[in-house]
């Protein structure tokens, strides 16, 4: 192999793949709201939970949850199983939990 060969072998290797990074922000701004972690924290510990579970646990108003839960649906982030009148939601991938296992965990060790 030539020198430039090589050369291009390595940068090659080394080249950052854009499409990482892209998926990452999309999580990121998908969940960059104290309401929404807070959805992910109650369904990383439960595994699933009615509006009326998740609201238990919150200081909002039903309307604006409703709201966040739409949204996270639309984004990709929950799953929605209707029970009766009742809509129960989980995690539809578990890098939404280590998302926020990460970023919790980093604010507690700089206290």
């Amino acid at each position: 192999m030539m020198k430039m060969e090589i050369e291009t072998v390595v940068l090659e290797r080394n080249k950052i793949d854009r499409s990482q990074f892209e998926e990452a922000a999309y999580i990121l701004k998908a969940l960059a709201n104290e309401i929404r972690l807070c959805v992910v924290m109650q369904l990383t510990q439960s595994g699933e939970k009615s509006v009326t579970e998740l609201m238990e646990q919150m200081d909002c108003e039903q309307s604006l949850l409703s709201h966040h839960l739409t949204d996270m649906r639309a984004k990709g982030i929950l799953r929605c199983r209707k029970s009766g009148k009742n809509n129960f939601y989980s995690l539809s991938d578990n890098r939404f939990s280590n998302v926020l296992n990460c970023v919790m965990s980093c604010g507690q060790v700089n206290r």
